[in-house]
């Protein structure tokens, strides 16, 4: 790493953990010097070529490098093969980056990796192993930075709830559970909302006794475009996939259907 690109990474880091404590504080500055954009967009379940082809224009390159990081699948080489499948139709140089490594192999730290690249998809799988392993390897911290870099972040399942504060899992034995996750998109979340039916009434019971904060509900298939935390656009690649905003009103439960657009 020669001097240059050390100071510009030490500063970006530096922005990154103010911005953790202050996240309405305003964005750190874009490598161009401009401000940065904070892009994730999500899918309930089935991050595919629609998605991909999404995200690759978000990033605003005419040939963005997209990574995929599959650390809930504990890089699945299943899960790989699918990536290189679904962006072979995109326009864009796909790689993978693993998370179960050694040194010998692995030459390039997180950060020389993660923030090289336009896009990062990360897989579904195991929620609560995912956010262990990036924390014990510093990977968190270099998420948040590439998000303040306006590298687009996203995925489905758990690479879909790996972005907020909460949400609901079956990464623990026996039932459906709740997990704590990075909170850069506030509130909770749950994915495959039409697909497991035991996800809807424990997130409805949730969020109604006070247990989790209201948040985003995306049946399979259907996503949301996030800009800087807000809610940019809702997006679907089957007609009847939907997106629901589940809080409480007046008392009661209530689902706020957001109509999704299609992508293809």
């Amino acid at each position: 790493m020669d001097r240059r690109h050390f100071v510009v990474s030490s500063a970006l880091g530096t922005a990154a953990i103010a911005a953790k404590k202050l996240p309405f504080a305003g964005n750190p500055l874009a490598p161009n010097g401009g401000m940065a954009t904070r892009k994730i967009l999500i899918a309930g379940g089935n991050f595919n070529t629609p998605f991909i082809r999404y995200m690759a224009q978000l990033t605003g390159k005419p040939r963005p490098k997209l990574l995929y990081l599959p650390t809930a699948s504990a890089d699945s080489p299943q899960g790989s093969i699918g990536w290189f499948r679904n962006c072979a139709p995109v326009n864009c140089e796909p790689s993978v980056q693993e998370s179960f490594i050694a040194s010998s192999r692995q030459t390039l730290g997180w950060d020389e990796v993660l923030l090289s690249v336009d896009g990062i998809v990360c897989s579904g799988g195991n929620t609560l192993n995912q956010q262990a392993i990036w924390k014990a390897q510093g990977i968190d911290q270099v998420l948040r930075q590439a998000w303040d870099r306006g590298i687009v972040l996203g995925g489905a399942s758990a690479g879909s709830l790996c972005w907020f504060e909460e949400g609901t899992t079956d990464s623990r034995p026996k039932e459906l559970t709740t997990v704590q996750c990075l909170g850069f998109l506030k509130g909770s979340h749950s994915p495959h909302y039409d697909r497991e039916p035991l996800r809807r009434p424990l997130y409805q019971k949730l969020i109604s006794s006070g247990q989790m904060k209201p948040g985003y509900a995306c049946d399979n298939d259907a996503g949301i475009y996030f800009e800087d935390a807000d809610v940019k656009r809702v997006v679907s690649t089957r007609p009847e996939a939907k997106v629901y905003y589940v809080s409480m009103v007046n008392g009661k439960i209530n689902e706020k259907v957001m109509e999704p657009e299609h992508i293809a």
